[in-house]
């Protein structure tokens, strides 16, 4: 059996997730059914380095699974294609030891979190931004998100705690860029919690609209407690970037 890595991308907006959950649409569950329908195989597993929630998009998802196919890399991705609907499609695929793992073997994954605050939202790219009524401050919220870099006890931005053996991660990359009307804050790191990216950017939209001062959020870092924070931002505001293994 060979070990296939994919690299794929998708709109989260009609799909319940990446996972496969019973009576429900998810990314999962028509990648599967794509790659069974290609090999004829009917036991295809897929294992994601991250299990994105109801949605949240993704630009660079990285999944690995097992077949006896004897296809080209460069055919898989042509193939898989033509079975996938149009809101999911595979950038790349290639055959790996038979020890690697998508989700074991990330070293490092990238979320960047997309904020429109323009005067007039925009209805084609609401699917795809958080649309803020208010003006945000993004100097305020550079300088509130300074004191997340590095290693922390990040349960005060983790929904559902305790959701894994520990709160600690550490933030590798964090920074809130502006180009016009749109906002993005870009996060990479070791590892996440449930919702902490969404959790970050909320706090930091606080800040922005000026809610709270910058050093508020160093304060809600050391409560330790989920309801210091601020909001989870929407989901459709949120895309997994990079893999790094």
């Amino acid at each position: 059996m060979r070990n296939i890595k994919l690299v794929l991308a998708y709109d989260g907006s009609e799909f319940s997730g990446w996972q496969t959950q019973p009576g429900f649409r998810t990314v999962q569950e028509v990648l599967e059914q794509a790659i069974a329908k290609l090999t004829g195989e009917e036991r295809i597993r897929v294992n994601a380095t991250g299990r994105t929630d109801a949605g949240v998009h993704a630009l660079g998802q990285v999944v690995n699974f097992f077949s006896a196919t004897q296809l080209a890399a460069d055919v898989l991705v042509r193939a898989i294609n033509a079975h996938l609907p149009d809101d999911v499609a595979v950038s790349s695929a290639e055959e790996m030891p038979q020890a690697f793992d998508a989700n074991h073997d990330a070293r490092r994954k990238l979320y960047r979190y997309v904020i429109h605050d323009g005067p007039v939202p925009s209805p084609f790219l609401r699917k795809y931004c958080c649309q803020s009524r208010h003006v945000l401050d993004v100097d305020s919220m550079r300088q509130a998100a300074e004191c997340l870099k590095g290693r922390h006890d990040f349960h005060s931005f983790e929904t559902e705690w305790p959701n894994r053996a520990s709160s600690i991660r550490t933030i590798t990359h964090l920074a809130v860029n502006r180009f016009g009307d749109w906002i993005w804050l870009d996060v990479e790191a070791d590892g996440f919690l449930y919702n902490m990216v969404r959790a970050i950017a909320g706090t930091l939209m606080n800040v922005g609209r000026g809610y709270w001062p910058a050093a508020r959020v160093a304060e809600i870092l050391r409560a330790e407690d989920r309801v210091q924070a601020g909001p989870t931002a929407p989901a459709q505001g949120l895309f997994l970037v990079r893999v790094t293994f």
